[in-house]
């Protein structure tokens, strides 16, 4: 991004100046050179704070494995004991907390984490404890969020990243961050492929021998090209957590036919869900109805395996007329995502999901939530997202720098850089303006923050287009 304008009333330079012409996009370049200069102005300080916290976040994941040392990890004593055992243990710990799910130990060293609804525990939490799987020893216990099991630190960066702690209202500030950063990077995008310039390595790599303004304009456009495709889909998955424009993806990609499914654990009146029913809605089938009989967990997961589920699962406990639910967790490539449903009565797969089966839209969405998470492929989706936050915030900080460094200091100490020019829109062709105009208003409409703030910026740009034009008439 950058808050740039180009130089007024300078004569292009040979080889480096702009692409002036009467072109299309010599017509619409000041147009987006202006929205570009705005946006990257107003919106930059939601974005730095976007960028920064989602630094801290993509290396909360190796700094949790350190804090919270004790409760993850346990000295190898033994073979595993039965998950039974395991889960007995927790209970007998926290007798007043109710057991939802249990995430097996999946490597050695590594403890099984069961997840219970407990008093004291905050909406929308699970309290998890920690089982040595050698000695049924408790660890310790923690808050855990989320389906990537993330603990205090992890969570508190999250939040911090998603809403400042101020609940609803900090909503609106990444949601203005995210619907606006694809803006300003494919705007960016457009003005650098635009610019003329000696040699093709100037596009890809910093200027050698710059100086100046000249030379933040080269490091600016050089890093937002080798990130431009990364912070475009950090926007597009973040609107999808979004309050507005995440409502109007949700029903679009439902129209599509891509939602995610998931797998029935229903129990039917003939004892089996139907298995051909992936939105949790299937009934019916045949067998006795489930009376509380129970096969086990260490039954249920052994089923699930032999079902094709293996590796790191998660299992869901069953509730009144429900079975066990086991899903694989595991999100290095390849990924395993498959997920069956157990009859408690008799271990026997009511239903099964496999992750091929996912529509095409569903697999993507999976895969880009999961990326902007940081738990896609582990250690790299984390490198990666910490990179890409590195590089905004350097972007931020040069676009600062070039729109100081126009300031006209002979005119004004204290002035900063000037805008381009009003009236850009008035020289576009009405092939262009029109069309334009439409998929501006349909963005808008579908990402509601990106169009209530650009309104508010017309509406401020033509107050001061009049203010100026008062003062000009006054002699002021």
């Amino acid at each position: 991004m950058s808050v740039d304008a180009p130089d007024q009333g300078a004569a292009p330079q040979a080889g480096t100046g702009r692409a002036e012409s009467t072109s299309t996009w010599g017509a619409l370049r000041p147009l987006v050179l202006r929205l570009h200069f705005y946006a990257g102005l107003l919106i930059a300080p939601l974005l730095l704070v976007a960028a920064v916290s989602g630094l801290l976040y993509s290396l909360s994941f190796q700094a949790e494995k350190f804090v919270y040392r004790d409760e993850l990890t346990a000295p190898v004593t033994g073979p595993y004991l039965p998950l039974g055992a395991q889960l007995d243990a927790a209970r007998e710990a926290r007798p007043d907390a109710t057991v939802t799910a249990v995430w097996p130990s999946h490597e050695e060293g590594a403890t099984t984490r069961v997840l219970m609804d407990a008093p004291g525990v905050a909406e929308g939490r699970s309290l998890a404890v920690f089982v040595d799987p050698y000695t049924a020893d408790i660890r310790g216990e923690l808050p855990s969020y989320g389906s990537s099991g993330a603990l205090p630190l992890r969570t508190w960066l999250d939040e911090l990243h998603r809403d400042l702690h101020l609940g609803d209202l900090g909503r609106y500030y990444s949601e203005l961050a995210a619907s606006w950063l694809w803006v300003v990077a494919l705007g960016g995008l457009l003005l650098w492929l635009g610019r003329r310039r000696r040699t093709k390595r100037a596009l890809i790599l910093p200027e050698r021998g710059a100086k100046g303004r000249r030379r933040t304009l080269s490091w600016h456009g050089s890093v937002g090209l080798w990130a431009v495709i990364g912070l475009v889909l950090l926007s597009a998955t973040g609107l999808t957590w979004s309050r507005y424009a995440g409502e109007n993806i949700g029903a679009l990609q439902d129209r599509l036919g891509g939602a995610t499914p998931t797998v029935s654990a229903v129990i039917g009146e003939g004892g089996a869900a139907g298995g051909g029913d992936h939105e949790g809605h299937g009934a019916g089938g045949h067998g006795a109805e489930h009376q509380g009989a129970d096969v086990g967990i260490d039954d249920a997961v052994a089923a699930a395996r032999e079902a094709g589920v293996d590796g790191k699962v998660a299992v869901t406990l069953p509730a009144d007329g429900t079975g066990y639910v086991v899903k694989e967790t595991d999100t290095q490539y390849p990924v395993h995502l498959d997920s069956v449903a157990i009859d408690p009565a008799d271990g026997r797969v009511i239903d099964e999901l496999r992750f091929d089966d996912y529509p095409l839209l569903a697999k993507l969405t999976r895969f880009g939530i999961d990326g902007h998470m940081g738990v896609l492929f582990g250690l790299a989706n984390q490198l990666v997202l910490a990179a890409l936050m590195g590089a905004l915030i350097m972007l931020i900080v040069l676009g600062y720098r070039m729109w100081w460094l126009r300031r006209p200091t002979k005119e004004r100490a204290l002035s900063a850089g000037r805008p381009a020019p009003r009236g850009a829109w008035r020289k576009l062709p009405v092939t262009v303006l029109l069309p334009l105009a439409a998929a501006t208003a349909v963005a808008g409409w579908f990402v509601p923050m990106l169009g209530i703030s650009l309104l508010v910026f017309l509406a401020v740009d033509i107050a001061l287009g009049a203010a100026a034009r008062n003062r000009a008439r006054t002699g002021d």
